[in-house]
């Protein structure tokens, strides 16, 4: 098959497997964005159905441009600082960081716990940013590492306002139980969803992290697409229900705001549901 791949290549004066190494080299970086933050060349082997011979080279190809490095003690790899250069320049770009950043910084005022702000990427979410809440005791996410869609408030409420196929797709695919709390049930989280249109945001309490809860609200961009989630987020000794009403429209109201600056319709979070008229009565249905 590769002898084959490789004289077509010949043929066309451009090799077939280019884009597939292509592939490959970013699915390697990608191993890092999620679990351990230091990995061998024996799990990304295993992983990514790859050789150990294949993960090496691209490993000491990435590390001869600083975009990993290895650690000699363990043998594994890590993020490098061309990685980390690489994030912050995306990050200084961010239209959305920047629409969002003055108005995290509001909420965490206001409510004292931790505002954060993600956008979806291909099976998940990232955070993008985050501003700390002011207690001693307080929540902080990682930035940049990729979390489920069906699994806290943020991933449910972008998820609930993406185009059909996307939310089939979670559907049917197995979910992943991260806590004891975690929607696992197909059925159970498409109610979820729904619930989440209607009322314009979504909360969770250890459905991704046992001792965190949140409440989130999607934001939309120029298409009236979703492009992100506002959320405020801390222990779950501390977000009862009396805060989590309270801090719900406001979210609402603030991913609102954040949309419209961002170029979307303005009310593209109540198109299939109440958005702010939520009370906090109806956050106490919701799902703890």
């Amino acid at each position: 098959m590769v002898t084959t791949g490789a004289t077509t290549g010949a043929t066309t004066g451009e090799p077939s497997g280019g884009t597939e190494s292509t592939g490959r080299v970013a699915d390697v970086l990608l191993m890092f964005t999620e679990g351990p933050s230091a990995l061998g060349v024996s799990r990304i082997a295993r992983e990514l159905g790859l050789s150990k011979a294949v993960v090496h080279r691209i490993l000491q190809s990435l590390a001869g441009r600083e975009l990993v490095v290895l650690d000699p003690a363990t043998r594994e790899y890590r993020l490098g600082p061309a990685v980390a250069a690489l994030g912050a320049r995306a990050l200084r770009d961010s239209d959305l960081r920047s629409a969002a950043l003055v108005l995290l910084r509001q909420l965490r005022d206001e409510f004292g716990e931790t505002a954060t702000l993600s956008t979806p990427v291909p099976h998940g979410r990232v955070y993008l940013d985050q501003v700390t809440g002011t207690h001693e005791i307080t929540m902080s996410v990682e930035l940049g590492r990729r979390f489920p869609l069906h699994a806290g408030s943020s991933g449910k409420c972008m998820l609930a306002f993406a185009e059909p196929a996307v939310i089939a797709g979670v559907l049917d695919a197995p979910l992943e139980k991260l806590t004891p709390a975690t929607i696992v049930d197909p059925d159970v989280l498409a109610a979820d969803l729904a619930l989440v249109r209607e009322r314009g945001f979504a909360t969770s309490a250890g459905e991704r992290q046992g001792d965190a809860a949140s409440v989130a609200a999607p934001i939309f961009g120029l298409s009236d697409e979703v492009v992100g989630a506002i959320s405020v987020c801390g222990p779950r000794y501390r977000m009862g229900e009396e805060l989590v009403g309270l801090i719900a429209p406001r979210v609402v109201a603030v991913a609102e705001h954040i949309s419209r600056r961002l170029g979307a319709t303005p009310g593209a979070h109540m198109r299939s549901g109440t958005g702010t008229n939520a009370t906090a009565g109806a956050v106490a249905t919701e799902r703890t």
